[in-house]
């Protein structure tokens, strides 16, 4: 069985391999990806933590953050499909619509 560490290990390079796709990329479906990718390693360390520990707060925790996410998901693709109706274009650079 392996130990938690490989699990916390894992969980950290999932994070920043998101968190360096979100900060290169700049095609709006491929951050939300890059976000989805932290998200799920933060549920990742979450459930380790808590099956170490032998409390099931953090899988209850799991839920909420999946609940979000998928409402993230949902609004995130339905600007990005309203945006490249407007645009043609998802890319973020194309996005300054709130810019004077």
């Amino acid at each position: 069985m392996l130990s938690v560490n490989s699990y916390l290990i894992l969980s950290a390079v999932l994070f920043s391999i998101g968190t360096v796709g979100v900060f290169i990329r700049r095609n709006a479906i491929v951050i939300f990806m890059c976000v989805e990718l932290m998200l799920n390693a933060v549920n990742l360390s979450f459930v380790a933590l808590s099956r170490y520990l032998g409390n099931l707060d953090g899988q209850v925790f799991v839920f909420l953050v999946m609940t979000v996410a998928a409402a993230e998901a949902a609004v995130g693709l339905a600007l990005m499909i309203a945006f490249y109706k407007n645009r043609e274009s998802i890319d973020v650079e194309d996005m300054n619509l709130l810019k004077w």
